[in-house]
């Protein structure tokens, strides 16, 4: 699945950018809070802003609740009220609070949707349907627009004052699934998702169901190993496996930012390259830093 992120400060800049990233072909929007308004972001500020967005967005919704970049801790209360809007589909909680993640876990088990899956379970998107039908009537693959293909999300508001409804300009028919394309039908909840790599395991245990990590960039298949054991029940292994990532995700991650993730993507056979200003690229010696913790994480 194909995930933008799309969030700004104001929920009509956001609603531009999440129709942009539908014609562009994603399959889901992820908007952080807003937060440069500190002081007049309550609760009903909140409310209205991602309902506005949700409303008018061609594709589904995750919620992004990062408070230390933000400063905005998003209150489980907040995130278990917007649960019930049928376009928002979950939440990338980075702020690392298992308890947090545990009350929306609770709080949102009621909620109940119906999802088209492959017969392994991997979600069906316009662009994996629009993929099968080129390949079934030997057509050349193309990007698909989400948004031409995506039904109108429904329970919107089209009167929400200075917002277009790009959904109503889209053609509303559900697309259909071609014949060689197997696919069943599976209920899925409202999906509490981890953005912290030396969290994981914590926020598993509290019921997070997968996990959105800057980490797993450069190093995807430790993080994964930590999911696979969790979800094998071998507490022992998820440990040991939690505790050969959280030092190294620590220091990378979260203190020394995106250009030693660059960097470690470099040092892993990916294409990091250099950051955007105005973060500068590492120094020799913490080039040298990095070059060491990532050194038992090697793909």
């Amino acid at each position: 699945m194909l995930i933008a992120g799309t969030g700004a400060e104001s929920a009509l800049e956001t609603a531009r950018l999440t129709e942009y990233a539908a014609n562009l072909g994603y399959d889901a929007a992820l908007v952080r809070t807003p937060f440069f308004y500190k002081p007049q972001l309550k609760a009903a500020n909140i409310l209205a802003f991602y309902r506005a967005v949700a409303d008018h967005s061609p594709i589904p919704v995750l919620i992004y609740s990062v408070p230390v970049f933000t400063g905005y801790d998003m209150p489980p209360e907040l995130v278990i009220e917007l649960a019930n809007h049928p376009n928002i589909i979950g939440i990338k909680e980075s702020g690392g609070d298992a308890e947090k993640i545990r009350r929306m876990v609770d709080g949102t088990k009621h909620i109940k949707r119906s999802a088209t899956v492959t017969t392994t379970f991997a979600a069906v998107t316009p662009r994996m349907i629009k993929a099968a039908q080129a390949e079934s009537s030997s057509e050349s693959r193309e990007l698909v627009s989400i948004g031409a293909l995506s039904e109108k999300a429904s329970g919107g508001n089209s009167g929400t004052a200075g917002l277009g409804s790009p959904a109503e300009q889209q053609d509303s028919a559900e697309p259909s699934i071609p014949a060689g394309l197997k696919t069943r039908q599976k209920e899925v909840g409202f999906q509490v998702l981890a953005g912290s790599a030396q969290k994981l395991l914590p926020a598993l245990e509290a019921g997070a169901v997968g996990a959105v990590l800057a980490f797993a960039t450069p190093a995807p298949t430790a993080c994964y190993e930590i999911l696979t054991a969790w979800k094998e029940g071998d507490a022992k292994l998820a440990r040991e496996k939690q505790e050969r990532v959280s030092v190294s995700a620590i220091r990378v991650a979260s203190e020394l930012g995106i250009p030693a993730l660059k960097y470690a993507l470099d040092l892993n056979g990916y294409y990091g390259g250099p950051p955007r200003l105005p973060l500068l690229p590492l120094t020799a010696d913490l080039k040298a830093e990095v070059e060491k913790l990532m050194a038992d994480l090697r793909n």
